[in-house]
């Protein structure tokens, strides 16, 4: 760990500019998830703690460096309100005058929300100007905002070169279960890379397959690895311009020791409509006007007993159509099984992506999970290997 965390800071009357992500769904000018707020309380709670005055750094939707006044950060403020339990003021600007004059008038035990860093061209630009005027209203930078790490924007890596620095507790967080998941995992490791695409998980399988001990591919991807093979798929979603590239994931698994594990039965449709009729076959026996909607109960046992054998495990991907039952079967029974192994302490087991998060709630097991990130990007770019400029500056700082 090459970061300092909240504990390193003296925060006593110190201004900390507290990059955080709430970036959340809005409808009818009301946030209609708050789990991301409700993931940085513990961070402002502790800045508080210790003495120090929390001016929240933001981005909200793509205003593309123009003020764009629906995009105005303003929406969120009832859910921070509600999610801290304390009053937030809120400041019409992130630089300038009405930054400076916002955080002037904070008091001890206050919280300041800045408007939306997007406003400005310089935030995405990593514009050095940006930075600068940024730093000039704090003391202490805090970057809480893992699920942006991956850009490096003026907030998420420019002010980390620029003012003492160190990770939120959300950031510190998703950081800790990443290196224990496959940083310096205890061994065996179990993946499951579901989803619709190979062509979007490519790196991330090249990564895995020489950090695992056996790699679960569900979903629409498993098609295209069956196909590979000659299987005749149907009907199914299955990218046929990238049989050869599957081919060759699975012989570079081969000589890295990694078990690939594709479906040995599966549930076939002719509709893609919730509880359309459907039938269990062997992998192999696709009808040609099927389609291949989830993963089978003989391959759901195969990977509950890869989970069984496991110490850890690293989900990205649903194994099926989630959203639509019966579909979701293979997904809620092999999440339920590894909620159950991780409640009893035989499985660490951290998991994230869009998809997963919301087919890890909808199966009652997300709860259980070691971890759960909200970060959709760059917790697929971390499992790709690849650095992410907002910790890399922490790092550095």
């Amino acid at each position: 760990m090459g970061w300092k965390t909240l504990d390193d800071m003296d925060l006593t009357g110190k201004v900390v500019l507290t990059r955080v992500d709430i970036n959340v769904p809005v409808e009818n000018g009301r946030v209609t998830d708050a789990t991301r707020i409700e993931r940085i309380v513990p961070t402002v709670k502790d800045i508080l703690a210790k003495g120090g005055k929390p001016v929240l750094l933001a981005h909200f939707d793509r205003p593309k460096g123009k003020v764009v006044p629906e995009m105005s950060l303003r929406v969120v403020l009832p859910a921070l309100e509600a999610g801290l339990g304390t009053k937030v003021a809120f400041a019409e600007d992130c630089i300038g005058p009405k930054a400076s004059e916002a955080v002037a008038a904070l008091a001890p035990g206050e919280v300041l929300l800045l408007e939306n860093t997007r406003f400005h061209a310089g935030e995405e630009k990593n514009d050095p100007a940006f930075v600068k005027a940024l730093a000039a209203v704090g003391d202490i930078y805090c970057n809480d905002a893992f699920s942006a790490a991956h850009r490096a924007h003026a907030s998420t890596e420019g002010l980390a070169h620029e003012m003492p620095s160190c990770a939120g507790r959300l950031m510190q967080a998703e950081l800790g279960a990443l290196e224990k998941a496959l940083g310096k995992p205890e061994r065996p490791v179990v993946a499951v890379v579901g989803g619709a695409k190979v062509s979007t998980k490519l790196d991330l399988l090249g990564n895995l397959i020489s950090r695992v001990d056996t790699l679960v591919i569900g979903g629409g991807m498993a098609n295209t690895f069956l196909a590979a093979q000659g299987i005749d798929v149907g009907k199914s979603l299955c990218e046929h311009d990238l049989t050869d590239t599957a081919k060759d994931v699975a012989e570079k698994a081969s000589a890295a020791g990694c078990t690939i594990l594709l479906p040995v039965d599966v549930v076939v449709a002719r509709e893609f409509k919730a509880n359309a009729a459907n039938e269990i076959v062997p992998a192999d026996k696709c009808p040609a006007d099927a389609m291949i909607l989830d993963a089978g109960p003989e391959a759901t046992k195969a990977i509950t007993a890869a989970f069984e054998a496991a110490k850890t495990l690293v989900w990205n991907g649903p194994l099926g159509a989630f959203e639509i039952p019966p579909f979701n079967a293979a997904t809620d029974a092999a999440a339920t099984e590894a909620a159950r192994l991780t409640r009893e302490g035989k499985l660490l087991s951290v998991a994230g992506g869009g998809d997963t998060v919301a087919a890890l709630n909808a199966s009652g097991a997300a709860e259980d999970f070691t971890y759960v990130s909200t970060a959709g990007g760059a917790f697929l770019e971390w499992l790709e290997g690849k650095t992410l400029p907002g910790v890399a500056a922490l790092e550095q700082a």
